[in-house]
């Protein structure tokens, strides 16, 4: 009876190992097929690693002249909420807080992971008398999205919905001005979520999921 229960303890002790490391191995070198077993395995280290952005920051997203031009047809007028600005061209929402890894390109898939959040900040839409407000982002690089509140008229329409989806494909290699570091090109589109919601709110069908509202530049204080 011993011996029986110490292999089962020794099993489940394995296994406990095994689903520990696979967060860890995600994050690894993928490798090719002739590369060893040992690089297989290793796990990337990161490049860089900021664990509380609520020292400063900001996300600026360079509105796409598509983006203004559906506006314009819909009659849409944007603006800003709280803290947030649009200025030449760009929507900027402060950087409130969230942490953020980076791996070197080729090292690890996603190779930026974590979470950037925007409290207190974001955009409106208004036509007529209906105003909707996209509110207190939460950008999780990870799986490319964007999470957000959503209120009509000021009557809560939807909590940590699915607003916005990134396309990583042209983000630029990560930059460090001084005390600053800054991760710039990845686009921005609309959500299928937040184009049916906008859709139904302002009665028409004429935004889709493939709308590009910008191109985002991060900017995070590494002090």
């Amino acid at each position: 009876m011993s011996s029986n229960s110490s292999r089962k303890k020794k099993i489940a002790g394995l296994a406990i190992v095994a689903i520990a490391a696979l967060p860890l191995a995600a994050c690894g070198s993928s490798g090719s097929d002739s590369a060893s077993s040992d690089s297989k395995t290793a796990v990337a280290k990161p490049v860089a690693r900021l664990n509380d952005l609520s020292t400063g920051g900001t996300t600026a997203i360079k509105l796409d002249q598509g983006f203004v031009d559906a506006l314009t047809s819909l009659k849409l007028t944007p603006g800003v909420v709280d803290g947030a600005k649009l200025e030449d061209g760009s929507l900027i929402f402060p950087i409130t807080g969230g942490n953020v890894t980076y791996f070197k390109p080729g090292t690890a898939k996603p190779y930026v992971i974590g979470q950037i959040q925007h409290e207190a900040s974001g955009l409106s839409l208004t036509a007529g008398d209906t105003k909707v407000e996209l509110t207190n982002f939460n950008v999780d690089p990870g799986i490319s999205r964007v999470y957000g509140d959503v209120t009509v008229n000021g009557k809560v329409a939807a909590t940590s919905a699915f607003l916005f989806q990134l396309r990583g494909a042209t983000l630029k290699p990560l930059q460090t001005e001084g005390d600053t570091a800054i991760l710039e090109g990845t686009k921005v589109f609309i959500s299928p979520v937040a184009a049916g919601l906008l859709n139904d709110t302002f009665k028409t069908d004429a935004v889709t999921k493939d709308l590009l509202v910008g191109v985002a530049k991060i900017t995070v204080n590494t002090k």
